[in-house]
């Protein structure tokens, strides 16, 4: 069973899957849009939040104040020594942290070496023994 088209079907076999694969590449990049629009709307509202946020804590920030002005001195003098306190304390954390880091990849480093050492040594066993196998014969 043969199926003959003209010229005139053909044409417009031709054109309707242009246009369906024009609809289909519209229809995709309105996708596209309506996607993009959506996550600028997010960033937008996520933009706001952050702004909130730093209002908030703008504004707790100047009540803390206020409320430091309160304090009579010999407070205010303890708060400063608390503060201190713990500013030294976290430079004494982080320095031995980096000190921690720093050992481990120190071990890490040793480790590697030695175990590269017996592998040398094992392949030079190898290989002198491959050689001593050659000589022989």
């Amino acid at each position: 069973m043969n199926i003959i088209f003209t010229n005139d079907q053909i044409f417009l076999l031709i054109l309707a899957i242009i246009f369906l694969i024009a609809i289909i590449v519209i229809v995709i990049e309105w996708r596209k849009t309506i996607v993009s629009k959506n996550d600028i709307i997010l960033l937008e509202k996520q933009a706001e939040l952050k702004k909130i946020e730093l209002v908030e804590k703008d504004i707790a920030n100047k009540q803390r104040k206020e409320n430091l002005a309160e304090l009579s001195e010999k407070d205010q003098e303890k708060l400063k020594e608390i503060r201190l306190n713990t500013s030294e304390i976290t430079a004494k954390v982080g320095l031995l942290s980096t000190q921690l880091n720093e050992r481990v990849e120190q071990l890490e480093a040793k480790n590697e070496l030695v175990k590269l050492q017996k592998l040398t040594s094992e392949l030079d066993k190898k290989e002198k023994e491959l050689n001593d196998l050659l000589n022989k014969q």
